[in-house]
């Protein structure tokens, strides 16, 4: 029987886009030597090299690029069609990928669409937890899950979550021996435990007390690259924190934790769902994005 190029072209766009052969396998629901083998043979018919493998990485090569440029698009409307069909048998399916931070991840996407998978079994989704701000048409994310002020003006953004005050919070045990915060500039003589971003930067302190805005670059002993990381060390009584005001909020009220320079607490804009208006539409988004959605109770617009 005849090999089918399209299954080899398939299991490359896979490899590519996770760089991994065991990530790709194991999306593939093949074995990883069943995938260098196809890949080799790939590589073979064409006559030309299109992945460069070392011992820890995996990545296009020039010819490889343009093979997963001009093949990849194509290949990803065929298989939103085809999720469009199987919409018009009544069973929504497909694949989605997402990106987002860990607190989206935690505290909107996963508790709201556990629901949506039991109820479509045929719908799939990948979450990727990540505090860079990803190009999701680049990265091949079909949404992220970014705060409001963050989200490109080029993508549709339809609102997850309402706006938050983030909050700078000590533990009883750290302030035992030295006293609170009475203004922002206090902060540089206090152990505050740091935020990591992806491009490597710390993550400021943004303050503001309605009428003047402070930037604050603070220093600590630890510094962590997630948030409930941060949460913990402060529970742990490391230094200060500075964290959405719902993810500190049950901790302040049992005496855990206590909030400091309250008055100086910004309101971020809500968690945004985005994508790109170029991506083609589908059943299964549409059904992701609107369990997603907030409607709040206390009668503010959508």
């Amino acid at each position: 029987m005849a090999r089918n190029p399209l299954h080899d072209i398939l299991a490359f766009l896979a490899v590519a886009r996770e760089q991994s052969f065991t990530r790709a396998a194991g999306k593939l629901g093949v074995s990883q030597s069943a995938l260098s083998h196809t890949i080799r043979t790939l590589e073979a018919r064409m006559g030309v090299r299109l992945l460069i493998r070392t011992t820890r990485s995996v990545s296009p090569t020039e010819a490889g690029e343009r093979l997963l440029q001009a093949v990849g698009p194509e290949l990803e409307a065929i298989e939103a069609e085809i999720a469009a069909v199987s919409d018009l048998q009544g069973k929504p399916g497909g694949s989605l990928r997402i990106t987002a931070t860990d607190y989206a991840a935690d505290q909107v996407l996963r508790p709201r669409l556990a629901p949506l998978l039991r109820r479509y079994p045929d719908i799939h989704i990948e979450i990727h937890v990540d505090y860079a701000l990803t190009d999701i048409v680049a990265q091949r994310y079909d949404l992220g899950v970014r705060w409001g002020d963050q989200v490109a003006k080029d993508m549709v953004a339809v609102r997850v979550g309402p706006d938050v005050r983030s909050v700078i919070v000590g533990a009883p045990a750290y302030f035992a021996h030295r006293n609170p915060p009475a203004s922002p500039q206090d902060l540089v003589h206090h152990n505050c435990i740091g935020l990591r971003l992806a491009s490597g930067e710390m993550h400021a302190w943004e303050l503001n007390d309605g009428q003047r805005e402070l930037r604050v670059q603070v220093q600590g002993q630890a510094v962590f690259n997630g948030v409930y990381q941060i949460l913990a060390a402060a529970l742990d009584g490391c230094g200060l924190a500075f964290l959405p005001e719902d993810l500190v909020q049950q901790h302040v009220e049992a005496g855990r934790l206590c909030a400091v320079l309250c008055h100086w607490a910004p309101v971020i804009p809500g968690l945004h769902v985005y994508y790109s208006q170029l991506r083609p539409g589908s059943r299964a988004l549409e059904l992701v994005i609107d369990a997603l959605r907030y409607r709040p109770t206390d009668g503010r617009p959508a």
